[in-house]
């Protein structure tokens, strides 16, 4: 399943960076986001992998971010796997303007698993949604200071 989603964001591409790029920042715009942790390689650099933890629902998720291609500012791309999911996100930053970021994001998943094999089929929806609202809270947070985190 692939689809693009894409969000335009009211700081400067430099300013809109920074905060993407601070791994603190994550309980801000990743809700359910519990905890992360460094787990081979450089910190933010090609070939690096992190553990995410998320609470989603009722059931915890533990995710592998293994980061492909970093060209700050300009793109992104790393693939994150969990059970039965491996995901591929490419991600392009564009200054609109001296003050305006255009976020574009390209998802990419394959499932293994009769589960998430049959969810992917009967929901592909539920997957772009949630794509968009990570984008929509990554807004709120770097445009408004606003916040997901619970604690």
């Amino acid at each position: 399943m692939k689809y693009i989603t894409e969000i335009i964001i009211h700081i400067p591409l430099s300013e809109f960076i920074k905060k993407l790029d601070n791994p603190e920042n994550m309980k801000y715009w990743q809700k359910g986001l519990i905890s992360y942790k460094q787990l081979a390689g450089n910190p933010g650099r090609e070939g690096a992998q992190m553990e995410l933890v998320y609470k989603m629902g009722k059931r915890e998720v533990i995710m592998i971010e293994t980061i492909l291609k970093r060209n700050l500012p300009h793109e992104f791309h790393a693939t994150y796997d969990a059970k039965g999911v491996h995901n591929t996100q490419r991600n392009y930053f564009k200054a609109i303007d001296e003050d305006t970021t255009k976020w574009i994001s390209e998802s990419e998943f394959s499932f293994n698993g009769f589960f998430m094999k049959s969810m992917a089929f009967l929901m592909p929806g539920m997957f772009k949604k949630q794509s968009l609202q990570y984008l929509k809270d990554f807004k709120d947070f770097a445009e408004k200071g606003s916040s997901v985190s619970q604690s």
